[in-house]
């Protein structure tokens, strides 16, 4: 994320900050580096595929300290890849990083990694906590500057492209944003977090009183998300750049340094382009002028009003209005409803699977939800059959294909999947994408149920919000490959069962009832959990299951998501999943059997258990 070399560079200088006690004031914050910060700050384990209860946590104490300071925060998280797709060459880079990380820790060494569902539990408790958030329609930054820079307050990042852009408020590195250690402050103005803010002004005036316009020059000379030109090597190379910056000397941050000290000669962004295309061969030139200026505009502030949408719900983006896009689909982007996922395969028709700590050797976790994704592309691209209503140039019997990244065993590669036709018994025409909101819930429930195998008969004895994990996991017995072993599926329901439990016992709910038997049996919950976690064994066969399981319960919420929720979206921030739990509980039931009644001092859990094991296994 953000300028190459720039983060380091202005942390081992040291002297670039300022000091900021944060209170009283709005903070517009980079909803992606945020979740990310918090996933790698918190987590203990990252082989084991996610403890999302204790990440929520995390996102509630974070917020809950920027309450006790009144501060207002404003999320804004990045939307999908975009028409252009200009970040693709970076999006593929990363996504290798990813499948590198996942492939080392797999083996027992070191790394860390994003578990598959990260996202959806922060997005889910921003609005269990009532946090105001907006998912823009494609990269965020230019929206995160323009709504920061209209109330000139900070922004909170971890992307070294803030120290690029021209911020009223200033950007505030989460590395520096102090939210656990709130001061309590002295007299009236009350409590505040220590924070350190970047100062563009103390940055360019140490770089030979360089001038702040030139900052994006220095950005995409330098290579970004979106750049990174080898033509300009030829630049840095033959250029005559102070201290010493050519090819191969002074090391990274001498080539920022000497960069920045042969900008700061030049008042102004056209003239210094104008000097560096110089030392380019004379039929690269206008195209590298265009590549550069085009890029450079990524640092202006977007004119795109995101405190519309903070007042009233709506706002205009014309990106977005000229996608061809459904209005009920661009509103629902907006309000983190659908993920960028959806847009991705709509736009694009081209997504990215993530990678999970998985059994390498064997086909990606991803295969399992294969056809609840085709079922998703059927019903975003599917072509009219209608040929009345369809033009001569859209009458066709052909399915259409999307481009899915993911891996071949330890190395990314691009598979054409076929969109789904709809499952027999629906007609494709009866779900178009416009008025898919229309179409009556039970309809839209029908389908939802048919994809993953299920008949809403069987999950009527299951609480409403647990209906959908259950149906997804008789679509992962169903489909995954190899079978799911019983002692898998005893330990993923005990830990579904044991985040309800947590849930009537522990957890702010006010529809929760908690009798004195469940009280009883979570606390001998508790001390069997303290004492068992400390077991450290992996099985990576049953950690490839689990994924296998997190991918189709992905799907399964963005289908449900598609079909405007026509079960009820389940909680993943109360606890619905935790990946360490659920290994513990696997190796336990090899041992141990009976462990599976972990939970007979509450009929109530004992009940819920049998019902969820006697549904999906039936």
């Amino acid at each position: 994320m953000g300028v190459p070399g720039l983060t380091g560079l202005v942390e081992e200088q040291g002297l670039f900050f300022t000091e900021l006690r944060v209170r009283d004031t709005k903070l517009v914050i980079d909803g992606s580096s945020l979740y990310h910060r918090l996933c790698f700050t918190t987590a203990a384990d990252f082989r084991r595929g996610g403890d999302y209860g204790s990440f929520a946590a995390a996102v509630g104490e974070f917020f809950g300290s920027l309450r006790a300071c009144r501060v207002s925060p404003f999320v804004v998280l990045d939307g999908g890849r975009g028409a252009d797709d200009r970040k693709l060459p970076t999006l593929k880079g990363r996504a290798a990083e990813r499948l590198r990380a996942a492939h080392g820790l797999s083996r027992g060494e070191g790394g860390r990694l994003v578990p598959l569902l990260t996202r959806e539990a922060f997005v889910q408790a921003l609005g269990r906590l009532g946090v105001p958030f907006v998912q823009c329609f494609a990269e965020a930054d230019r929206e995160i500057a323009g709504l920061a820079n209209r109330w000139g307050c900070p922004v909170v990042s971890l992307d070294s492209d803030f120290c690029v852009f021209d911020l009223a408020g200033g950007y505030c590195p989460l590395s520096h944003f102090q939210w656990r250690s709130v001061c309590p402050g002295e007299g009236t103005p009350g409590c505040y977090i220590p924070a350190r803010c970047f100062s563009a002004e103390k940055f360019c005036r140490h770089f030979s009183l360089l001038n702040k316009s030139l900052l994006p020059v220095f950005a995409v000379v330098n290579g970004n998300d979106y750049i990174d030109l080898a033509a300009l090597e030829v630049f840095f190379s033959k250029g005559r750049l102070p201290r010493g910056c050519a090819a191969g000397k002074g090391g990274k941050h001498g080539r920022l340094q000497g960069l920045l000290h042969w900008l700061a000669q030049f008042a102004e962004p056209t003239e210094a382009v104008d000097s560096l295309l110089k030392y380019l061969k004379k039929h690269q030139r206008e195209e590298i002028r265009e590549l550069l200026c085009t890029s450079m505009e990524d640092y202006t502030p977007s004119d795109v009003n995101l405190e519309d949408f903070f007042q009233n719900g709506k706002y205009k983006c014309e990106t977005a209005s000229t996608a061809d896009i459904p209005q009920w689909v661009l509103d629902a982007l907006a309000k983190g409803k659908l993920p960028p996922f959806i847009s991705d395969a709509l736009i694009l028709r081209s997504t990215f699977l993530h990678v999970q700590v998985e059994n390498m050797q064997r086909p990606s976790a991803h295969t399992t939800a294969l056809p609840i994704r085709q079922v998703i592309y059927g019903l975003l691209l599917k072509v009219s059959q209608n040929t009345e209503t369809a033009s001569p140039s859209k009458q066709t019997s052909e399915l259409p294909v999307v481009c899915e990244f993911d891996r071949l065993q330890k190395t990314l590669k691009k598979t054409f999947v076929q969109a789904g036709s709809l499952p027999t018994d629906f007609c494709d025409d009866h779900f178009p994408l416009d008025k898919l909101i229309e179409v009556p819930v039970s309809c839209r429930q029908m389908l939802l149920l048919e994809t993953l195998g299920v008949k809403m008969s069987f999950l009527e004895s299951i609480p409403s919000h647990l209906q959908l994990p259950a149906a997804v996991t008789c679509h992962w017995i169903r489909c995954s490959e190899p079978k799911v072993k019983l002692h898998q599926l005893k330990a993923l329901l005990l830990t579904i069962v044991s985040g309800e439990l947590q849930r009537i016992t522990n957890d702010s709910d006010p529809t929760a009832v908690c009798a004195e038997d469940d009280t009883i049996a979570y606390n001998e919950f508790l001390k069997w959990r303290e004492k068992k976690l400390q077991n450290k064994d992996f099985d990576l066969d049953a950690a490839h299951s689990f994924c296998q399981w997190q991918c189709c319960l992905q799907m399964g919420l963005y289908l449900n998501q598609l079909l405007c929720t026509p079960l009820s979206e389940p909680e993943l921030s109360s606890r619905l999943y935790s990946g360490t739990l659920v290994h513990r509980l696997y190796q336990e039931l090899k041992s141990a059997p009976s462990v599976e009644n972990l939970f007979s001092s509450s009929p109530k859990m004992t009940l819920l258990y049998q019902v969820l094991l006697n549904t999906v296994t039936s």
